[in-house]
């Protein structure tokens, strides 16, 4: 079998119109018809003819030759044995016998060509053996050759349009039946493709060679052969490809010679980020070979990134990651187990970063979890395909200690959705894709309020996290007599799965609306429950009739904004919201609505911050306080104009409540919320000037990463100050000079001192020069003792927030922190009552809404 449509030499026309009709290169029908139409002494070289190939072919065969045991009364003969796959009527397999290496075995599916081969060399050459055999399911046993030679075998099988199933499954064939030392010396053209399953095929266990054949003499450049040569090593190391030639030395045309010079560049960059250990996906092969150990044991700790799957192989292929659970021992579930990641959410950080990874594994309870991610490839593919196409391609990872052969499991990332209707679908400019959904959850164990709708507002970029949910009723509003009534209407449509069913829920969720006096996410919850730490602030400033400023930043659904304004009816709530779109789906979706105690402001919300003390001191900020109880407050100035006291000046240009709700568009920065920016030292700075001096901060973080939770509370805690630390250190030389300076002193004056009768007494001058190092020594003490309280005092002064409170929700993924400004605050036996008091100014309309805010209140820990 021979490899047609490569023009390494000019045929005649008839020979042109022959190859054209074979079509399939891999069609064991169009070989035996071009061989009955060729006959048997007509040979054909596909590739570079004889005497190009005897000088680079000699001296390898030779080589291999002396490295074969010396031939003794218990052994076989010690000639090399050669197989020749493919070998269609070329004479190269005469020319190797005419040569002296007459052990030479050929194979070639087509019967016809065998057969003819046969009776042109059964007289001449008659230890050669023939076998009508398809090259990629020989039947020889393991290490039966020396060395196998292939001359454009791989490069018929290797079609583009065919993939590579065949050629690799011919060179695993290759591999099986190579002896451990023998080579494997492949004649080809080198192109891309077929180098790109060479090089992975051959990369562990084996030394790969590239040689030139040189070319006829012609003045025109020709389709030039290569010839690849691999050594079969009894290790599993891996080696850098070596070449014999250069790009500028090569004859051939250009584009081949620099696809063939970019492909062995390539292929040895990746080889040298495996042996520096860089983080790169393996093939299943490679760790079948021991790329990364023996992968029939569990190695705890180990993480490797792999390809599952090719072209040809499987239906599609995957990216996968292996690891081994940290603890060696249990108790473990499964020995090993599958974990699927659907596209939507494989960008998350539980399934992108190591770390997350680690803690699905922990949550799985396997000793080895296989996470598969889907791509775009398999976004209309049903998952039972796509677990079936996988069944198999896992298998060979299974740990040795599933001895029982049991049914390795799958699981899937799932959010738990019984019934799903898409009210809206989008896209703004900022915010990206959105959609508007109205879910039923599963599992409701009884919960009335979890068995009825809820509309979720969801931010592809991160579909991972619902940003918004409200719950639907009837008419917005909630009671026990409706939930039930509604409870009935939503399971049953829930239960119909017919195509009919959308159109239904599409009218129902058109006929319900959102109800604001109850809050379905538990951070929202949770944000209200730190005002706790502030309610005797707040309720001092309600009870003289002013308003409490809030800044929310992040419109979201309008949610939180709306559910204060109706419970805290003492606030003057500013929202800041980047996106205009986001306003239009709150009213429209959300039943969202503003009113002179709520107002949305479309801007940026760090400059919104930033600027918010010179915005209201010009009055462009409306201020909301308690005209009579203002007025009685006001001081009459020499020149007759009226101005407030400083303190009620700077509470007027202050915020009392500062709330940070918003996503981040960049889930590689580990946080789903807030966006980076809010983190930062520079806007710390800006809400330490803008709040009040009774005023919180409240910042919504949803992360997986403690060490990220932990910079986030660190920067809260305190900044540093570059010039601060540069005077600190000012201080220091100055204290370093000021020793210098008594030394230079000393040495200056000393011989001057010490000449005289003195220099006879050894033990006065030992003495002098005691008094003169101390003295330096009490001055080094003093200035470092000055600079040590001034870093403190530096250290006291750069102090963000005078205490930090926080609340952990949602299994340690959701953390809301709580900034306070002022010196005092609520100590743990104080909380109950602090607690009712938030309650009293809350009013809410259900028992249950103050019972899960009081519940929250009881999870607060103070972090400093």
């Amino acid at each position: 079998m021979k490899m047609g449509k490569k023009k390494t030499q000019q045929p005649s026309a008839s020979t042109d119109d022959l190859v054209k009709t074979l079509g399939d290169f891999t069609s064991k029908e169009n070989w035996d018809s071009f061989f009955t139409i060729r006959g048997s002494d007509d040979s054909f070289e596909w590739y570079a003819e004889w005497p190009q190939l005897r000088d680079s072919l000699f001296p390898l065969l030779q080589q291999q030759q002396q490295q074969q045991p010396s031939p003794s009364s218990s052994s076989s003969s010690s000639s090399l044995q050669i197989l020749v796959p493919g070998c269609g009527n070329s004479r190269l397999s005469e020319h190797l016998y005419d040569a002296g290496f007459e052990d030479v075995t050929n194979v070639d599916f087509s019967k016809v060509v065998i057969s003819d081969m046969l009776r042109r060399n059964v007289r001449e050459r008659p230890n050669m053996r023939w076998r009508v055999m398809d090259m990629t399911q020989m039947q020889f046993t393991d290490d039966t050759f020396d060395v196998v030679l292939d001359k454009g075998g791989l490069d018929a099988l290797m079609e583009p349009e065919l993939g590579r199933k065949l050629g690799n499954q011919y060179l695993s064939e290759v591999k099986r039946v190579l002896k451990s030392g023998g080579k494997f010396i492949c004649l080809t053209l080198a192109e891309s493709h077929v180098l790109g399953l060479l090089f992975s095929k051959f990369r562990f266990g084996w030394k790969l060679s590239l040689y030139a054949i040189p070319q006829k003499p012609s003045s025109n450049p020709d389709l030039q052969t290569f010839m690849l040569v691999a050594e079969k090593e009894n290790c599993n190391e891996l080696h850098q490809i070596m070449s014999s030639f250069s790009r500028s030395s090569l004859g051939c045309h250009q584009h081949q010679a620099s696809g063939l010079c970019e492909a062995l560049e390539n292929e040895n960059r990746i080889r040298g980020e495996y042996l520096s250990g860089s983080d790169i996906l393996y093939s299943l092969e490679d760790l079948q070979l021991g790329a990364k150990g023996d992968l029939t044991k569990v190695s705890p700790g180990c993480r490797v990134q792999l390809t599952l799957g090719e072209q040809g192989g499987s239906r599609f292929c995957y990216k996968a990651v292996l690891l081994d659970a940290k603890q060696p021992s249990g108790p473990f579930s499964f020995h090993c187990g599958v974990f699927i990641v659907p596209k939507t959410r494989a960008h998350e950080w539980l399934f992108s970063s190591e770390e997350g990874q680690w803690q699905v594994v922990e949550s799985s309870k396997a000793a080895r979890l296989i996470m598969v991610l889907l791509e775009t490839i398999h976004a209309n593919a049903d998952m039972d395909d796509i677990q079936k196409d996988l069944s198999p391609l896992v298998k060979p990872l299974a740990p040795a200690d599933n001895d029982k052969g049991d049914q390795i499991p799958f699981m899937t990332a799932s959010d738990g959705i019984k019934q799903r209707n898409i009210v809206y679908q989008g896209s703004s400019s900022l915010t990206g894709p959105i959609i508007i959904e109205d879910v039923v959850y599963e599992n409701a164990d009884g919960d009335v309020a979890r068995s009825l709708p809820f509309r979720r507002l969801i931010f592809q970029r991160t579909e991972g996290l619902v940003q918004s949910e409200a719950l639907l009723t009837g008419d917005g509003s909630f009671d026990k007599s409706v939930s039930k009534s509604e409870l009935k209407k939503a399971s049953s449509s829930s239960k119909s799965k017919r195509r009919g069913t959308q159109g239904k829920n599409n009218e129902l969720s058109s006929k319900m609306k959102v109800y604001h006096g109850f809050l379905a996410s538990s951070y929202h919850a949770g944000i209200i429950s730190g005002l706790s730490l502030i309610s005797s602030y707040l309720e001092s400033v309600a009870s003289a009739g002013n308003r409490v400023k809030a800044v929310v930043i992040g419109l979201g659904a309008g949610l939180l904004p709306m559910f204060l304004n109706g419970c805290m009816q003492f606030m003057q709530i500013e929202v800041v919201e980047l996106d205009p779109t986001m306003l239009n789906l709150a009213r429209d979706y959300f039943g969202f609505t503003q009113d002179k105690h709520l107002k949305v402001h479309i801007a940026d919300g760090i400059e919104f911050v930033r600027d918010y003390r010179k915005l209201s001191a010009a009055g462009e900020m409306p201020v909301h306080e308690n005209e009579d109880a203002l007025s009685s407050e006001m001081l009459l100035s020499s020149n007759g104009r009226c101005n407030s006291s400083d303190e009620e000046t700077r509470r007027s240009t202050t915020i009392d409540i500062l709330i940070v709700d918003v996503d981040s568009s960049d889930s590689s920065s580990g946080m789903t919320c807030p966006a980076a920016d809010f983190v930062e030292e520079s806007f710390l700075r800006t809400v330490k000037d803008a709040l009040s001096e009774q005023g919180l901060f409240v910042i919504n973080l949803v992360s997986r990463s403690s060490a990220i939770k932990d910079m986030v509370v660190s920067r809260m805690k305190e900044l540093t100050d570059h010039p601060g630390i540069l005077l600190v250190f000012g201080l220091l030389m100055c204290c370093f000079h000021l020793c210098g300076a008594h030394a230079r002193c000393f040495l200056a004056h000393g011989p001057h001192l010490l000449r005289g009768p003195l220099v006879r007494n050894f033990l006065v001058r030992d003495f002098m020069v005691h008094v003169a190092c101390t003295h330096a020594a009490f001055w080094c003490v003093v200035v470092m003792c000055t600079t040590s309280l001034c870093a403190q005092h530096m250290l006291k002064f750069h102090m963000v927030f005078s205490h930090l409170f926080c609340l952990q929700l949602e299994g340690e993924v959701n953390l809301v922190i709580f900034g306070l400004c002022s010196e005092s605050y609520i100590k743990e036996d104080c909380i109950p009552e602090a607690t009712l008091r938030l309650e009293k100014l809350l009013k809410p309309n259900h028992p249950e809404i103050s019972q899960s805010i009081n519940d929250a209140v009881k999870k607060l820990r103070c972090l400093k």
